[in-house]
């Protein structure tokens, strides 16, 4: 197949996560980047070393759609769940690649934008030095498991149905949370468990 003229880095990372969209994390290769871009394999060599570097340029393309600019003045608590929210919204149409935002977050512009956006909030609200290195991992956990869970099993879903119809005299607990659980949608239940995690996060008076 002949090399494209012009294959820019943005076109590359969209094609490969064209193909994690559709195939899943595990479907990405660079065979399969190669023949989504209607070129060779060997020809994509000549643009990127390896498929590190292609989930790295996934990684800046869905970033560069966060805002990494710090909210205007609010409570702390707010300003955080502003930045929590533009993560949500740019990486829930893709959340297969959130395992990547990890593994390429020390690399990653965008990454370390918002990360540093975050950890100044956090400074503002009197979280430094051990706590605040703690706050924000606990932070990037959490958003990143919430999005992963949102899109592989709604509270609404399956799962919680066949949970909710558990006996309820061997299971009474699982049971019992999972029936309310039926009637949260996905926006109550990322904000609410955010809010769980910043009131864990608060500087005791």
């Amino acid at each position: 197949m002949p090399r494209p003229r012009s294959l820019s880095p943005e076109r590359l990372a969209g094609a490969a996560l064209a193909v994690i969209d559709r195939d899943g994390l595990a479907g990405l290769s660079m065979r399969a980047v190669a023949k989504e871009l209607g070129m060779s394999t060997m020809a994509l060599y000549r643009y990127v070393r390896d498929r590190e570097e292609l989930e790295g340029l996934v990684v800046d393309l869905v970033y560069a759609e966060v805002d990494p600019a710090p909210p205007p003045g609010g409570p702390w608590e707010a300003r955080i769940e502003t930045m929590a929210l533009r993560l949500r919204d740019a990486f829930g149409a893709h959340a297969s690649i959130m395992p990547l935002t990890l593994t390429h977050r020390h690399d990653s512009a965008g990454s370390l934008c918002w990360g540093e956006t975050v950890a100044g909030i956090l400074a503002d609200a009197g979280i430094t030095g051990p706590r605040a290195a703690i706050a924000l991992r606990a932070l990037l956990a959490y958003i990143v498991g919430a999005i992963q869970l949102e899109h592989l099993g709604a509270l609404s879903g399956e799962g919680t149905a066949a949970i909710a119809g558990l006996p309820a005299g061997e299971f009474p607990h699982m049971a019992g949370t999972a029936r309310h659980a039926r009637d949260i949608g996905p926006e109550e239940e990322f904000r609410g468990g955010l809010a769980a995690v910043l009131r864990g996060l608060r500087v005791p008076d």
